[in-house]
């Protein structure tokens, strides 16, 4: 599933049309990004968590030339499944 299929999905499930199913499903994401951008958690009960977690600083190699680098740091985001979810899914 893209986001268009769930834009879809949302549009025939609440019976609203495609641009106010639009607006919805970026509400959502932008307030799921902005919460994050923060540094606060973004938590569905039975559906699951997002959150953010620092990767730090390290040294890679160049796999072509096998020179070394610096890998800086940087945020990444995280999704953890709820067990709603995970049980519907096996």
């Amino acid at each position: 599933m893209n986001k268009g299929d769930l834009i879809n999905t949302v549009a025939d499930a609440a019976g609203i049309s495609k641009a106010d199913a639009t607006t919805a499903v970026d509400t959502v994401f932008n307030s799921i990004e902005k919460s994050l951008k923060s540094g606060d958690k973004a938590a569905f009960v039975g559906f699951g968590t997002f959150s953010t977690s620092v990767r730090q600083a390290r040294e890679g190699r160049n796999p072509a030339t096998g020179a070394t680098i610096q890998i800086p740091e940087k945020t990444v985001v995280k999704f953890k499944a709820g067990k709603a979810l995970t049980e519907s899914v096996n």
